[in-house]
């Protein structure tokens, strides 16, 4: 299903982390739905990239090169994404760090290097509260805007691997929280969104094919996510449809976090 015509017309949005994955599809949703989009990534040919796709589809987007760890590159962010449309009503905080070289080396705790640590709080963490901190003055001008936080399953249970990635989205959570309580009033809704195992280039440059089938049989759907799953909640949330909704973690997962913890054998003796 296409994201609605019109839902978002009029409005401005920035997407971090938006030159693949779940940003790139989260992007060309919210351009279909009428809003002009800030392209935010580290790569910034792959941002230049995306924006061209969205305007060669009649929308209208503008590419910047973000490095949202760094205090002044989220500020340029957020002064380009007012300069070219003139407000900010919606922001996706969705760049994480999913290098393969980290991801391999955020394993057992206590072999935990503390640069891994720190690398995926400050990206993963530090870079969305940099982007609520200097979006939200924005949106307080005009009146209110949404925020939506890229969390993760991870940030919801315990796993053999990744605490460091785990703990940086179980920050993002109570980050989302805080942001809701404290701005709710003044017109700001803020949520994050746990996704299950979606299918990115991310997934595959950092997860075996036997370790994603394990994956795929813990979900209650016939299929792993795709970006389309996320991007079409993002806008839902963004929107007016969801107004009286803040302060949530929404999974949407396939239903893998909703089930016993033994149903992927069960299923299998059934089979």
């Amino acid at each position: 299903m296409e994201s609605p015509e019109g839902k978002l017309e009029g409005r401005a949005a920035i997407v971090t982390g938006a030159a693949s994955g779940i940003g790139r599809a989260t992007a060309a949703a919210l351009a279909r739905a009428g809003a002009s989009v800030l392209i935010a990534d580290l790569r910034g040919d792959g941002a230049e990239a995306v924006a061209q796709e969205i305007q060669a589809q009649g929308g209208r987007a503008y590419a910047q090169q973000v490095d949202v760890a760094e205090e002044a590159s989220v500020v340029d962010m957020v002064e380009a994404a007012c300069t070219h449309f003139g407000r900010l009503d919606i922001l996706h905080n969705n760049a994480a760090d999913s290098d393969p070289a980290l991801q391999s080396r955020d394993r057992e705790l206590v072999d935990m290097e503390t640069e891994v640590w720190d690398r995926a709080l400050r990206v993963n963490l530090r870079g969305p509260m940099l982007g609520c901190k200097h979006a939200i003055p924005k949106m307080l001008e005009q009146g209110g805007g949404a925020i939506v936080n890229t969390s993760s399953a991870a940030s919801l249970v315990g796993d053999l691997a990744r605490p460091a990635y785990g703990a940086s989205k179980a920050g993002l959570d109570a980050l989302t929280r805080y942001v809701a309580t404290q701005y709710g009033k003044r017109g700001i809704r803020c949520n994050s969104i746990a996704p299950g195992v979606i299918e990115t280039p991310a997934l595959a440059a950092n997860v075996p094919a036997e370790q994603i089938a394990i994956y795929a049989r813990s979900h209650l759907t016939t299929r792993l996510g795709s970006p389309d799953d996320i991007a079409r909640a993002v806008v839902f949330l963004a929107s007016t449809d969801a107004a009286f909704i803040t302060g949530q973690t929404l999974c949407v997962d396939g239903g893998m976090l909703a089930h016993h913890p033994t149903y992927a054998e069960f299923n299998a003796l059934q089979g």
